[in-house]
């Protein structure tokens, strides 16, 4: 029995997700079906620059340099998002003997482990965007 109540507190988290696709499922289609339809040209889909007609072609392809940025400001940022709960919990933790030490060696460690990751990535230049 105690495993149908756990499903069943799922359900509300179903039923809203529900309802917003369906809401957004309903705005788009009143969108296809209320909006205003108009002719497209060569000038209406050409990109808009400050009102000047567009010099070239819209930017290639990004760097290698930007994708490596960008994944290793996810790394840190998640490292920030494993560091919040724990910090919440550690003075519960301070209180349990057994846990103590366990506690602060465990996110040391961590710590550690990133800051050799970063001293890597600085070695390496990762974080020299030119």
């Amino acid at each position: 029995m105690p495993e149908s109540s756990q499903l069943a507190q799922y359900l509300a988290v179903l039923v809203l997700g529900l309802i917003a696709l369906g809401a957004v499922g309903g705005m788009m289609a009143l969108s296809q079906v209320l909006g205003k339809r108009a002719r497209r040209t060569r000038l209406k889909d050409t990109p808009y620059e400050c009102g000047m007609i567009p010099a070239s072609i819209g930017v290639g392809r990004f760097h290698v340099k930007f994708h490596l940025v960008a994944l290793l400001f996810l790394l840190f940022d998640i490292e920030v998002v494993f560091l919040y709960p724990w910090a919440v919990v550690y003075r519960d933790m301070l209180g349990e003997a057994t846990t103590r030490h366990l506690a602060l060696g465990a996110m040391l460690a961590f710590l550690g482990v990133l800051v050799v990751g970063y001293l890597y990535a600085l070695k390496k230049g990762a974080f020299d965007y030119d």
